[in-house]
């Protein structure tokens, strides 16, 4: 077996450049909307600014190169695995494994990298940040069957090859189903699970729960708020994982073909899911590293084989931590976190902290992290 891990060379060429900047400059816009509330979609306006900016003002060479220095491959279970490996200077730093989720990448973590592996206090981090499989530097997807249990395995192995005995895991999103998973796939090594989560992920992922709907009560305020909210989502904010869960190659070949689906597909989740800014050159990153390695069309396939199984993983057994984003009372009742769990609520942010509030969620990581070895 080739265990070997490589430095990437991930330079796209300047063709690649030109041909986005081509597709950018030829947009075919739709009529005007009936509406302008963004209420049917991200509005024009909002969208056109932000193609204008990724033609004509976004520095992709600056993030490529900043993205490079750190990126390694190495092939698991037939899968090219692309991650970050940042290493502290300090000699009792804690391996960490950060997970994103969808639609996101390994660019969302860009910010913390610094608080984490020299922070001023203790504890510091070598950081591990891999693309999940199908998604950005983790391409091209090598076949079916990426469930979120076979992505763990795929991470314990990374964990080991690197040479970490004892290791965290943090996610968020579909990384915090890898996350949890990882404890069923390499419970002897990992000393603690942290995740983090908002109002509306909570209710979101309670709409896929057996008896949740008929378990609460609508005349309790808390209650009513989940049940609207679950409505809602499935009503309302559930369409674009409905047409991933179904038809992902479908949905794919527009994702490809158009930088302005793939720039739309994005930047809708990431404006209808925040509660504060998100740096447009970050979130320019993660839809480029879509657009330049097609991870649109193979996100969507492990969606749709996670949604057509039955891997769920097991309850973890490990120490484990909860940093909430937006928070408000629904969140304690819709979260199973065990007795004694660490658990942080932070008024603002929602469903990416780590774009949103790094400096909060760096600080959940190291008091989480701190007494675990």
């Amino acid at each position: 077996m080739n265990e070997s891990i490589e430095a990437a060379d991930i330079r796209v060429s300047e063709a690649e450049l030109d041909d986005l900047h081509h597709r950018l400059a030829a947009i075919r816009w739709p009529d005007a909307s009936p509406v302008s509330d963004g209420s049917r979609g991200i509005a024009e306006g909002e969208l056109a600014g932000l193609a204008e900016y990724w033609r004509n003002g976004f520095d992709w060479r600056a993030r490529e190169a900043e993205v490079g220095q750190h990126l390694f491959t190495t092939v698991i279970d037939g899968q090219r695995i692309g991650f970050l490996h940042v290493r502290s200077e300090r000699e009792d730093a804690v391996p960490l494994l950060l997970l994103h989720g969808f639609p996101s990448s390994i660019a969302e973590f860009t910010g913390m990298i610094a608080p984490l592996v020299a922070p001023k206090d203790d504890p510091a981090f070598h950081l591990v940040i891999p693309s999940l499989p199908g998604y950005g530097y983790s391409t091209p997807l090598s076949g079916a069957g990426w469930t979120m249990g076979r992505s763990a395995a795929v991470f314990a192995e990374l964990m080991r090859r690197l040479g970490y005995d004892r290791y965290g895991v943090h996610g968020g999103d579909v990384g915090a189903g890898i996350a949890g998973s990882m404890v069923s796939a390499d419970g002897d090594h990992v000393i603690g699970l942290h995740v983090v989560t908002d109002p509306l992920t909570a209710a979101s992922v309670a709409t896929f729960m057996p008896g949740m709907a008929e378990s609460l009560d609508a005349g309790d305020p808390v209650d009513q708020a989940i049940l609207e909210r679950m409505n809602r989502f499935r009503t309302d904010g559930s369409g674009y994982l409905a047409i991933q869960n179904s038809r992902p190659q479908t949905v794919g070949y527009g994702l490809t073909d158009s930088p302005v689906f793939q720039l739309a597909w994005i930047a809708e989740k990431v404006d209808a899911w925040t509660d504060l800014p998100v740096d447009r050159d970050q979130l320019l990153t993660t839809v480029s590293l879509y657009w330049f390695t097609k991870s649109g069309a193979s996100a969507a396939h492990t969606l749709y084989d996670q949604a057509h199984s039955s891997d769920w993983g097991a309850p973890p057994a490990v120490p484990q931590g909860f940093s909430v984003f937006g928070s408000d009372a629904t969140v304690r009742k819709l979260v199973p976190a065990p007795a004694g769990a660490f658990w942080r609520e932070h008024e603002r942010g929602l469903h990416f902290p780590a774009m949103e509030s790094p400096a909060d969620l760096a600080a959940d990581l190291r008091d989480f992290f701190a007494d675990l070895r």
